[in-house]
């Protein structure tokens, strides 16, 4: 499977070394590295397989026989070319330019020798990047530096290599313009899963029910289903059922709901409660080969001793008293057994503290919601995972990276019981600003009535972010441009919602609302003697969208806000009807105006939204929503209680036009002007129509701090 370069063509410091070499990579092995452009500003300058840091370095690492010589010699040339010879400050440059230059003096090729390294690549690459060097080069400044920079400049890998980026940032342009989707968050799939081969891939979603699946879950689910796909293998939906005190059926059947709506279905779907009895009997075997024990350490002392790397009291005890514990104090949920749990015997001084003697089976009198009272004790997830994995045939282990250090924890357990291997992979989780994705912590504001219930437009849910007025298909695009990508970094929920922005705006119907509404009585001989009603497109640029009803009268009304700014002689425009112009602002805040149809749209200051003044126009009530965290990223000693936004809800009443009443709950329109918004409830116990707000990906305040 080849590697996947993209380089960021609008980048500060174009990646013309890691051009280069992937260029004279493929020179050797045609198309093993496929060259891909993007002309985001904010994208990497380069990412290989979707890894940012030290790029030409792994290209060079990953195709040692085109480059025998590695890096190695290179280092101080490299790090010269991506912090000295990038700058654009004349005078410092000159100092590298010096350095190079008298280096060169007596070498045709930076590393000597009769043939270029990647000292000259990287140097090379720094300079062709670097608008000042140009003129440098021309007029010789540094007669050596010149005479190296043009030998390579006449090698058509070097010198061709920037044609061979504008060429092809132009043929994106030119896609983009014919209709087609610019690349510009194009996520990078081909990470080479080891040991892959096509229809024997098994990858696993495994939620635990002890809540509604979140942003985060949508983005495991997606890219599990993504290489199950792709390998033509399948994806198993495992529930990781091992805690009792949590998990509700409640939650297992909105999660698989909320999975067919982002249309994952799993080839099986499982429980880890399914493997209570196996999981029961590798621990026996673990405690017989002495490689787990029984111990009742009180947990807050437990704590301090891994922490510390002291062994337990109890970490010698005998196999026959173990067992006894465990198959009958534990197993029975008995006082004794309620004092105790098992660990794995591992290596409690571990530098990598999960190694630490890790708990593996720990009691509860919960009843459980599958299996009821059977067991009173139960598997802890690191001991569970690995287990299932490898009975239920996974390959694949796609998690997020905060479990990196527990995959060690994750082999010693394959090992130890003697199970077949599982790789693992790991991706970044998603994180967004002011947000909180624990289930617990999500669980808390729902007790506390901080919101309504799970589906609040405020959590990051699935329910709550489609209740907000996500759509599948907008989510499912964000998942992917991310893709399983391994940088972790804190994302501004306005990316999401660009994306949402581009599947609901070719579809959604324009329709009118106003707020504080300023009375205009139109005069003249276009103005209606009596409302008339008259079809007109629901979206100007969609007529499959439908038509809507537009009243025209001479009474109409606009938003205060534009009533104020407007002036008296002023010409203003009347949206979808034409031009009007004020005669007299009056003494009770109303307007006399006179239609002047005939007038031009492109000369007036203000166009403004109108509804007909009658009795057509429908309450509506605008909800707006602010971030339910104050601080964009919290710090792992400080507590949420203590950055909780004190008002999060913002409520706008407004009129809006009749075909409102035509809408259904989950709908989603644009009132002009006004943005983006879904219907959330039809009136009732005389409330009016509520309408979300739907962030547009551009404005922060949409869902962000308040002015």
């Amino acid at each position: 499977m080849p590697a996947t370069l993209i380089i960021g063509g609008k980048s500060s410091v174009v990646a013309y070394s890691e051009l280069i070499a992937a260029r004279i990579v493929n020179s050797v092995k045609p198309d093993s590295i496929t060259i891909e452009f993007v002309e985001d500003k904010k994208a990497a300058a380069a990412s290989l397989n979707g890894e940012t840091d030290d790029v030409l370095s792994k290209i060079v690492s990953a195709n040692a026989d085109v480059f025998p010589e590695g890096v190695t010699g290179s280092e101080e040339w490299v790090k010269l070319a991506v912090s000295e010879l990038v700058i654009k400050n004349f005078q410092k440059l000159a100092t590298s330019l010096d350095k190079l230059d008298a280096h060169l003096n007596l070498r045709t090729f930076i590393n000597g020798g009769l043939s270029y390294s990647i000292a000259d690549i990287a140097c090379w690459g720094a300079l062709r990047s670097n608008g000042m060097v140009g003129s440098i080069i021309k007029n010789k400044v540094n007669v050596n530096v010149s005479r190296w920079y043009t030998l390579f400049e006449s090698n058509p890998i070097f010198g061709e290599a920037n044609e061979f980026l504008t060429k092809s940032l132009q043929e994106l342009k030119k896609a983009s313009s014919a209709g087609k989707k610019k690349e510009t968050h194009k996520a990078n799939f081909e990470i080479d899963l080891p040991d892959a081969k096509m229809g024997e891939v098994v990858t696993r979603f495994p939620p635990e029910p002890s809540g509604y699946l979140h942003i985060g879950h949508a983005k495991a689910a997606i890219l599990n289903q993504y290489f199950a796909d792709a390998y033509k293998g399948k994806l198993i939906i495992r529930f990781d059922d091992t805690n009792p005190s949590k998990e509700k059926v409640e939650f297992q059947e909105s999660i698989l709901e909320d999975l067919a709506l982002l249309g994952i279905k799993g080839d099986r779907i499982t429980h880890s409660s399914d493997y209570f009895q196996e999981m029961y009997d590798y621990c026996i075997q673990l405690i017989k080969e002495g490689k787990a024990y029984c111990d009742d350490t009180p947990v807050d002392k437990m704590r301090e001793e891994r922490m510390d790397g002291i062994a337990s009291a109890r970490r010698n005890r005998s196999v026959e008293e173990n067992l006894k514990i465990f198959t009958e104090e534990m197993q029975n949920g008995t006082e004794e057994g309620l004092q105790n749990c098992v660990r794995a015997k591992i290596d409690y001084e571990a530098l990598n503290k999960t190694l630490r003697d890790p708990v593996i089976y720990r009691c509860n009198l919960n009843p459980h919601h599958r299996t009821g009272t059977a067991w009173k004790m139960y598997p802890t997830y690191d001991f569970c995972v690995p287990i299932v994995d490898s009975l239920e045939g996974v390959t694949h282990a796609l998690r997020t990276i905060e479990y990196r250090d527990r995959n060690a924890q994750y082999e010693w357990m394959l090992n130890a019981m003697n199970l077949r291997k599982v790789h693992i992979w790991d991706f970044a989780r998603v994180n967004f600003v002011r947000t909180l994705l624990s289930k617990r912590k999500l669980q808390w504001m729902v007790d506390k009535e901080l919101v309504s219930n799970w589906d609040d437009p405020r959590f990051p849910t699935v329910r709550g972010v489609r209740r907000r007025g996500m759509t599948i298909e907008g989510l499912r695009n964000f998942v992917i441009s991310q893709g399983p990508s391994r940088n972790v970094i804190n994302l501004e929920w306005n990316l999401i919602w660009a994306f949402n922005k581009k599947v609901i705006d070719p579809v959604a119907p324009r329709l009118t609302c106003v707020i504080n509404p300023i009375k205009i009585h139109l005069s003249g001989a276009d103005a209606p003697e009596t409302p008339r009603v008259e079809m007109k497109p629901k979206h100007p640029k969609n007529p499959a969208v439908g038509e809507k009803r537009v009243i025209f009268s001479k009474d109409i009304v606009i938003d205060k806000d534009d009533a104020d700014v407007i002036e008296e002689g002023e010409e203003i425009t009347l949206m979808n009807w034409g031009n009007a112009i004020i005669d007299k602002k009056n003494a009770d805040g109303s307007i006399d105006a006179t239609l002047h149809l005939e007038g031009d749209f492109k000369k007036t200051k203000h166009k403004i939204t109108w509804l007909a003044e009658t009795e057509d126009v429908t309450k509506v009530d605008l909800v707006d929503f602010d971030h339910l965290i104050t601080k964009d990223k919290l710090e792992e000693d400080e507590s949420f209680e203590n950055f909780l936004t004190p008002n999060t809800e913002f409520h706008t009443d407004a009129i809006a036009d009749v075909n409102v009443k035509d809408m259904k709950v989950g709908d989603i329109i644009q009132f002009e002007r006004k943005g983006y918004y879904r219907l959330d409830a039809l009136p009732k116990d005389g409330k009016p129509y509520i309408f979300f707000t739907i962030p547009d990906g551009k404005a922060v305040n949409k869902y962000g701090a308040k002015k």
